[in-house]
């Protein structure tokens, strides 16, 4: 009884609390949108893939559009119009952060890159992450890593189809990625004890589900969605994974000290307690334990998801393109000639690659919801009142969809698009926004589109790719599963035919 009483007070104070904020907020000129249901507002409208559901909700509302998701008041940009307006020209007042669940338990309380809110504390990290892992110098500092890396995987596949082995490519890109990743910031590729590839997938999607305890903070102690026991079980797991890397670190550096030139960026995380520098003095002040784990978490998902579930995309797009995929390899036998391995410094050679990569971030997005941002003061944008604290959602999957921008036949997948379009991956023109735009615009996009750059192009130069069981093209399963991030529902599976 005592349970039932208290469920029906929250419900009646929820309804309470509903009125009166309605009752508020229609006397704001708020952007149009659907009608609000008491307590849970429009969550009710998402279902399983939001991104879709949005879009279609914005093509009767219009690219600017409101909505409440439980007690909190949300706006849906659906259009790169409209994205310019909110991350452009009024990008100072959308730069910072909501607090949520996922960057409590995932993000340390919002201590790194991606969940903090906007201030001297997160440009101080975004400043530290750039010049010491993200710059051109330490980016190329790698390169004979890279190249040492994508040859044993090369190898690997030449050996399956050497016995017409089926190869999960989506295994095999994700292994090579999280390799590359963990030797640049830990100093050492991964070993059986952290498998960080797979604790990222499990974290990009709890963090991307919509939350009931974000949205509706009184039903938050009944964890009716038992996300806040996942997020914990995940933040236990990642956080022993990171100090006992740490606490290696700490004792290695204790036996033999490494010399500045030789430190990884875990070495150099770890020095600034020491002041190493003056070029980071400030962040030296306010960092903690826990500030350091977040940083080097936000730089590991970040390098591994987005580049392993971009080549997913590629690969599984030129699969089910022959036409495509022969093109591409016609520029690389162009390009490349007789070389065993295609050169970074080739890829700026590679029009059509780049091509094939920018029509796959158009129609299959990595985030096709970017990170919510929120407003930090009261703006009016477009006639409508926008509210201090309102959420923004980006709808960058809507932006690929628009026949304004992309003419009647945006359903097809045609890389030749591009040819005589200026459009490049920084999203200046707001239409390719893969890495998103303005302050929090991703710091390691270059690193990114290396790392898919040079996957896509060795794999695609060495071999082609057959479905298993006689599969055909046209029927590979295209669709997505949702989250942070969002990968395909299946693991991409092929027959690799070595033609080098």
């Amino acid at each position: 009884m005592h349970s039932f009483t208290l469920a029906i007070l929250l419900v009646l104070t929820g309804i309470l609390f509903w009125r009166l904020c309605s009752g508020h907020l229609r006397r704001k000129k708020l952007p149009p949108g659907p009608m609000p249901l008491p307590i849970i507002g429009s969550l009710h409208l998402l279902g399983n893939l939001p991104h879709r559901s949005l879009h279609k909700l914005s093509q009767k509302y219009g690219p600017i559009m409101s909505m409440r998701l439980g007690s909190i008041q949300f706006v849906i940009v659906s259009s790169p119009e409209a994205a310019k307006l909110f991350l452009g020209t009024h990008d100072a007042v959308f730069a910072s952060r909501p607090n949520i669940q996922a960057g409590k338990y995932l993000a340390y309380d919002r201590k790194g890159l991606t969940h903090t809110e906007y201030g001297s504390y997160w440009r101080s990290v975004r400043k530290f992450c750039t010049l010491e892992l993200l710059s051109a110098t330490k980016i190329n500092g790698f390169a004979g890593m890279r190249r040492e890396e994508i040859e044993l995987m090369l190898e690997e596949i030449r050996a399956a189809s050497m016995v017409g082995k089926v190869v999960n490519l989506s295994e095999i890109v994700g292994a090579l990625i999280e390799g590359m990743t963990c030797t640049m910031i830990f100093g050492k590729k991964n070993d059986e004890r952290f498998v960080f590839k797979n604790i990222v997938d499990e974290g990009m999607e709890a963090a991307g589900t919509f939350n009931l305890a974000d949205y509706v903070p009184m039903l938050a102690p009944f964890d009716l969605q038992g996300l806040t026991k996942r997020f914990k079980l995940l933040s236990k797991k990642i956080d022993n994974m990171l100090e006992t890397l740490i606490i290696e670190h700490e004792e290695q550096n204790l036996i033999n000290p490494k010399r500045p030139e030789e430190m990884d960026f875990i070495d150099i995380l770890l020095s600034l307690k020491h002041q190493y520098s003056n070029t980071h003095d400030e962040l030296s002040f306010t960092i903690d334990r826990s500030g350091m784990k977040c940083i080097l978490l936000d730089m590991v998902a970040g390098a591994i998801d987005t580049a392993k579930t971009s080549i997913e995309w590629i690969l599984a797009v030129l699969i089910k393109h022959p036409r495509v995929m022969k093109k591409l390899q016609k520029e690389l036998k162009s390009v490349i000639g007789d070389k065993q391995v295609v050169e970074e410094t080739d890829l700026a050679k590679l029009s059509y690659l780049h091509m094939i990569v920018k029509e796959t971030f158009r129609l299959y997005p990595v985030a096709p919801l970017l990170v919510p941002h929120q407003s930090i003061e009261e703006i009016v944008i477009s006639g409508y009142n926008i509210p201090k604290n309102t959420r923004v959602i980006v709808n960058y999957w809507a932006f690929g969809r628009d026949p304004k921008v992309w003419s009647e036949n945006w359903e097809e997948f045609l890389p030749e698009r591009f040819t005589d379009i200026e459009i490049d991956y920084r999203g200046n023109n707001y239409q390719l926004i893969q890495f998103g735009i303005g302050r929090r615009g991703c710091p390691g996009m270059n690193l990114g589109l290396l790392n898919i750059g040079l996957v896509v192009s060795n794999i695609v130069r060495c071999f082609d790719l057959e479905l298993p069981g006689g599969m055909l093209p046209i029927d590979l399963d295209m669709n997505e599963k949702f989250g942070l991030t969002t990968p395909r529902v299946n693991p991409l599976l092929a027959i690799p035919v070595y033609r080098c």
